[in-house]
């Protein structure tokens, strides 16, 4: 292989110049991370970003699968002694997977088929004179080849159209063009099984049950929806195309002339495309859609979850959180600034108990004992009905200034709440506690605390257990890891779950920072890491920029600054004649700093321009401010809702097909693309973003099916 190949085959797939693949992949295999590589090295790279970094990074995975694939191949092929130089050189040039498939098909090892035994039988010179089409009496050629396990003509003739057959199969230019056809014109088609059309698990495919289209149109959210329906047994999925039509096209490859042999030659051509051809390709297509159904799906989950990570933080604030509910109570938890729980306690409200004075008084007396600054109330049952008794305790009981009250999302608390996290955290508090001590934290840091669950959890997705499950974790650990390392991490307050996903880092050294700051104290510098146990002069250069300590001496160390560019920055304030603290407190001296002057062999223009960015605002949250929110007061459940009603409302979840809209009802409803704007848009998230605030308008109430139809279009 020539050492250049994969960068050249990547800057080609991807469109980029090679300089940028070859710096990238160099900075990949020296074990750089992805966000490291985006924000520090974009001279080596020419300043791409995450997204292009991660696919370069995808598409060398792809590029070494094959090359492994190939080894396997050659070696097949030269141990059946079938290799000669012109098939090899057609494997050292393929770097397509399907292309290399279909040169091995021939010499890939196989079950016992049909065409096999033929051959066994010593039928495929038979074969061979069929496939010639010169032979007008087939039948006395035949003759000669009836001996052994050959009983008679009918029986030589069959298995050398049997072999006929499976050469059609494994053809290349016969593959290539039954691939075309289905590529053009293939359609996938869905229907219910009869017998299980009349259960209550099947009506949520009724969609489904009779369902046909071109297959280059489904969506990924149809083509996941109807692959559940047929693993759950309720639904028979197919993909076919003009079987008359590509038999004629394969017969015009293979037929010539048209005497018996020809005829023979037909008859193989049909039965190897139904039995063999037809549905290798449909397998094959299959899988690829499926495989792109799943890649669309995975893509529209990591931009929710990103979206949902970065949710606005209230910061440190002393927070109540609440786990409401009707039967059980709501569980209440009052918590410090960093987070740590200072009490809890259970209060009854709503029926059937009711004690709403002593939960009263419960309420006022913990928000003026802990000096309660915000109130987190979780979204899910008996949400409105607390959130209207918390702001009825608020408006009568609580001093000046009254706490901000806030819905916040329960999804993936309960996996919290059960979790081997949880339990090491709050070993001597059962299930209800940790669910609200979650709900308080994720209105302090969303991020800090969201990291904790599995991404698969925390309810943004659609079918994520039906795709590709590999693909997905790997997915998310990546949006996991741009947004935790685009925030930045106070060195002193992040819990090992949160380092985890620094750049560098991992679970060990997590452990170790924290170990090593629970016994010697918080970080005064970012240089204290180097003390850290196993944390090398590697794992420093990837983590160390992404890391803040708030209120160090150097006031870089709160900064997205890396350390090995201090040096410089001291450098800039000796120019000016000020000190580092100076040059980002005075804006005046600032913008006197020509960085054209810094450039040199090592350092470029990008740098420079980010340095100068975050000297204008050190540490700064990328994160937008928190917004208080209300539901509208008419309507508390589906049965309220009136077709034509305006309502305020939160985005809980976007998909390919619409966003999904809380509005107070305990049910969501679902805002169609084509009702998100009065224009055309590709997707949802071009005007929608998650908990974003939006109004919509009713549009249908479906009360059997519990569905609701909004609008955006006001």
């Amino acid at each position: 292989m020539e050492p250049n190949i994969f960068t050249r085959l990547i800057a080609e797939r991807l469109g980029l110049r090679e300089n940028q693949v070859e710096g990238t992949l160099a900075l990949l295999d020296d074990g750089a991370t992805i966000p490291f590589i985006a924000r520090y090295r974009k001279e080596r790279t020419g300043a791409l970003d995450e997204v292009q970094i991660a696919a370069i990074s995808e598409q060398n995975d792809r590029l070494k699968e094959i090359e492994k694939r190939k080894e396997t191949v050659r070696k097949t092929i030269t141990e059946l002694g079938k290799m000669t130089p012109e098939l090899e050189q057609r494997i050292a040039d393929c770097w397509d997977a399907t292309e290399l498939e279909d040169i091995y098909l021939p010499y890939k090892p196989k079950r016992r088929t049909r065409a096999q035994v033929a051959r066994e039988q010593g039928l495929e010179p038979l074969a061979t004179l069929l496939l010639m089409q010169r032979e007008t009496n087939p039948e006395a050629a035949a003759s000669k080849f009836v001996k052994g396990e050959v009983p008679d003509v009918v029986a030589a003739l069959k298995g050398a159209q049997d072999i006929i057959a499976e050469m059609v199969s494994e053809d290349e230019r016969s593959r290539q063009s039954v691939r075309g056809s289905f590529r053009r014109t293939a359609i996938i088609t869905s229907k219910v099984v009869k017998t299980k059309a009349e259960t209550d698990e099947a009506q949520k495919f009724s969609d489904y049950f009779d369902w046909s289209e071109p297959l280059k149109r489904c969506s990924s959210h149809r083509l996941l929806a109807m692959r559940r329906g047929e693993a759950e047994g309720i639904l028979r999925v197919s993909i076919t195309v003009d079987e008359e039509e590509n038999v004629e096209r394969l017969s015009r490859q293979w037929v010539r002339g048209s005497n018996a042999s020809s005829q023979l030659v037909a008859e193989a051509v049909s039965d190897g495309y139904k039995r063999l051809l037809q549905p290798s390709i449909e397998t094959e297509f299959a899988a690829l859609s499926k495989e792109k159904a799943d890649d669309e799906a995975i893509r529209v989950f990591a931009e929710n979850l990103r979206q949902l990570l970065l949710g606005a933080p209230l910061g440190q604030k002393r927070v109540m959180g609440i786990d409401p509910g009707f039967r059980t109570g709501c569980k209440v938890v009052c918590l410090d600034a960093q987070g740590n729980l200072l009490h809890h306690e259970a209060i009854f409200p709503h029926p059937p108990v009711r004690q709403t004075a002593n939960a009263f008084e419960a309420v006022a007396g913990m928000i003026k004992k802990y000096k309660v600054e915000a109130i987190a109330i979780g979204n899910g049952t008996a949400s409105r009905e607390t959130k209207a008794f918390v702001e009825m305790v608020v408006q009568q009981a609580a001093t000046q200034p009254r706490p901000g009250l806030f819905v916040v999302s329960e999804d993936g608390a309960s996996v919290y709440s059960a979790s081997k996290v949880a339990r090491d955290e709050f070993p001597d508090e059962d299930v209800t506690v940790r669910g609200a001590v979650s709900i308080g934290r994720r209105l302090m840091d969303p991020l800090a605390e969201l990291v904790k669950i599995d991404p698969k959890s925390i309810g943004v997705g659609q079918y994520q257990h039906d795709v590709d499950q590999g693909k997905l974790k790997k997915s998310l650990d990546q949006t996991v890891e741009s947004c935790v390392n685009s925030v930045g991490v106070n060195l002193n307050t992040a819990s090992i779950h949160l380092l985890t996903y620094v750049s560098g880092l991992g679970p060990a050294l997590a452990k170790n920072i924290v170990e090593y700051r629970r016994e010697n104290g918080a970080f005064t510098s970012r240089a204290q890491l180097k003390k850290v146990p196993r944390l090398g002069p590697a794992a420093f250069e990837q983590c160390a920029g992404f890391l803040r300590i708030s209120g160090a001496k150097n006031p870089l160390d709160n900064s997205a600054v890396h350390p090995e560019r201090y040096a410089l920055v001291e450098q800039m304030a000796k120019d000016q004649g000020c000190t580092v603290a100076d040059l980002i407190a005075q804006k005046d001296r600032r913008a006197r700093v020509d960085i054209n002057r810094y450039v040199d062999g090592e350092v470029g223009l990008p740098t420079l321009t980010d340095i100068m960015k975050e000297l204008e605002k050190p540490g700064r949250d990328p994160r937008e401010a928190l917004e208080e929110f209300e539901f509208d007061s008419r309507v508390a459940s589906i049965d309220d809702l009136v077709e034509g009603m305006e309502l305020p409302g939160i985005v809980t979840n976007i998909t390919n097909f619409g966003a999904f809209v809380d509005i107070g009802v305990h049910q969501d409803g679902l805002v169609h693309i084509s009702q998100m704007a009065n224009r055309r848009i590709n997707h949802p998230l071009d005007v929608v973003k998650l908990h974003q605030h939006v109004l919509v308008r009713v549009i249908d109430v479906d009360r059997r099916r519990n569905r609701i139809s909004l609008s955006m279009k006001i």
